[in-house]
């Protein structure tokens, strides 16, 4: 049976058929209106009895930041935590109670910048985690200063003269990480949105999605180029496992691999290069051309950008691993005495 059955069927099953309604909270929703965070609060709370997991088992953990109030709107359990620590305080809770689901809702700030070090962290170790990494490319919380996925030159109130940072990729930093699950998504697309939140549910080991939420106060249409319909045909690259990376009208545009620099290129189909497209395998145990697809986005204009799984791959998973070697420790040694522990030998005394 493969581990991602036996990870959810350590989860307890709702008793009842659930739907949409009981997985949304008493509590008041204060984003502000027109928000993206809308659109993906609605999206989970709308595939989630598809899980079928009792609600009373399933934890939202997020960090600070706008996308963060997110566990007060599920009404599941849930922490609304310190900055940046939502992947630590996480990783404590999904090894220590393997009878949960548990998610993280963070975003290009809270992640990417102070919580930088404890995401990578999380990916690296592959806990049955499913991080969703809202980017709106600005600092909404704290009124539109520029983020660590912030375009160069982009003008906000802490660049007043245009950014000099090279922002991060965040597709890119999870599979340089080694996560086993990598996907990107968009706001307003209700349908892959969900799609991806089921294949990233459905998967053992951390999960990371990358969600495209716009920020229509402090940044707003920065992802207008994938969400109208005339130039997303154009912008955006829909990748499905098994298929030709194709895109454009009719297919017209397509994902090759360069035969003199081994880097993937968009290209013009044609009748003498049709045999050469790449075909997608978000399963290839190498990274390498996850990675490469990652790179195709044009990080000013968004052209070129892959929207769908990257990478899903099977790696051991840190919980069960753990889990494995707590019992292993215990058929050794017994189950140890906590007192006895603190009382030993490798104690210090400290004398004012």
């Amino acid at each position: 049976m493969p581990e991602t059955n036996e990870l959810l069927q350590l989860v307890p099953k709702a008793e009842a058929k659930q739907s949409m309604k009981d997985f949304k909270s008493d509590q008041e929703v204060r984003w502000c209106p027109g928000c993206g965070d809308y659109a993906v609060l609605a999206a989970v709370q709308g595939f989630m009895p598809d899980l079928g997991l009792a609600k009373e088992n399933i934890v939202f953990i997020s960090g600070i930041g706008c996308s963060s109030r997110f566990p007060y709107y599920m009404n599941t359990y849930g922490m609304h935590s310190i900055h940046g620590r939502a992947p630590s305080i996480a990783t404590g809770l999904a090894t220590s109670r393997r009878d949960l689901s548990v998610w993280v809702v963070t975003g290009d700030g809270d992640a990417l910048s102070i919580g930088g070090n404890h995401l990578i962290h999380a990916l690296r170790r592959n806990v049955n985690l499913k991080i969703l990494l809202f980017n709106n490319r600005i600092y909404g919380l704290t009124k539109g200063q520029y983020s660590p996925t912030s375009e160069l030159g982009k003008i906000t109130k802490s660049t007043p003269m245009g950014s000099l940072d090279a922002p991060f990729n965040p597709v890119s930093l999870a599979i340089g990480a080694e996560a086993s699950f990598v996907a990107r998504t968009v706001d307003s697309d209700r349908k892959h949105l969900t799609s991806v939140l089921r294949a990233a549910a459905d998967h053992p080991g951390t999960a990371l999605v990358e969600i495209y939420q716009n920020c229509n106060i402090f940044n707003d249409g920065a992802f207008e180029v994938l969400k109208d319909k005339d130039q997303a045909q154009e912008a955006v690259i829909r990748l499905e496992h098994g298929q030709p990376i194709v895109f454009g009208a009719e297919g017209s545009k397509g994902v090759v691999r360069d035969s003199l620099t081994g880097d993937l290129k968009v290209v013009a189909v044609t009748e003498d290069n049709k045999s050469q497209i790449l075909v997608h395998d978000a399963h290839a145990p190498s990274p390498t051309t996850a990675f490469a697809l990652s790179r195709l986005a044009d990080a000013d204009t968004l052209h070129h950008t892959p929207i769908g799984v990257l990478r899903s791959v099977e790696r051991p998973v840190y919980d069960t691993k753990m889990a494995e070697q707590l019992d292993l420790a215990v058929e050794q040694h017994g189950k140890g005495d906590l007192a006895a522990l603190l009382a030993g030998n490798d104690n210090w005394t400290v004398v004012g």
